[in-house]
């Protein structure tokens, strides 16, 4: 099935040549739609109800984590990944705001469309630098009796390595469990932590200083 793709991004030459790569190298990726700003991307996803949004952070009037809010607030089925220059703090606010992504512009066109498939089939997904840099914030062991005591011991191990950005396949292989178990698991920690995906689970994990070794 083809996933259908937004660029948000105020630069035209950057918006053309993923739009280009895109369409010379992946069939499973089709771009639908531009969009200059966030107020733009607001309105591209309204009318076009993609699948994926490609978010650039920093645009002209409204900026890539508004949009991407809004976005999410109006259309929680639609994922937004987010890919800029900045390897910055901007990481937590785009998670917060609902990005289940982040990658950087130096990411390789295969990578960019491993993680359009990626988030849009509900994974978290980031780039090496981006990942590192959780992973050091989350670098401290979990205190059980003070963090997030509504999950048992077995779904804080899996929310730890949801933190570290691993799939479910990796999740089973590391916990030696059933990818059905691990699926169960990772349904049960998204519900205790009432949140829709596990980029959201992540946010949540670090509001409530949940920390991994």
């Amino acid at each position: 099935m083809t996933i259908r793709l937004l660029i948000a991004d105020d630069h035209v030459f950057y918006r053309e040549g993923v739009k280009t790569m895109l369409g010379a190298l992946s069939e499973v990726v089709a771009v639908v739609g531009e969009a200059a700003s966030g107020e733009e991307a607001v309105r591209a996803t309204a009318e076009l109800t993609p699948d994926v949004v490609l978010m650039d952070l920093r645009m002209p009037g409204m900026n890539g984590i508004e949009a991407t809010r809004k976005i999410v607030a109006a259309r929680p089925q639609i994922a937004v990944l987010v890919l800029t220059m900045f390897d910055d703090e901007s990481v937590f606010a785009a998670l917060r705001a609902g990005a289940r992504g982040y990658l950087l512009k130096d990411a390789s066109v295969d990578d960019l469309i491993r993680a359009v498939t990626a988030v849009h089939h509900g994974e978290a997904i980031f780039s090496p630098a981006i990942a590192d840099r959780l992973v050091r914030y989350f670098n401290r062991p979990v205190r059980t009796s003070e963090v997030l005591p509504e999950l048992t011991d077995r779904e804080r191990e899996i929310l730890a390595l949801i933190v570290q950005g691993r799939g479910n396949a990796q999740i089973a292989q590391a916990l030696t469990l059933t990818p059905k178990t691990v699926r169960n698991y990772v349904s049960n920690v998204l519900g205790k932590l009432q949140v829709h995906d596990r980029a959201q689970a992540i946010v949540r994990a670090r509001e409530a200083g949940f920390t991994v070794e």
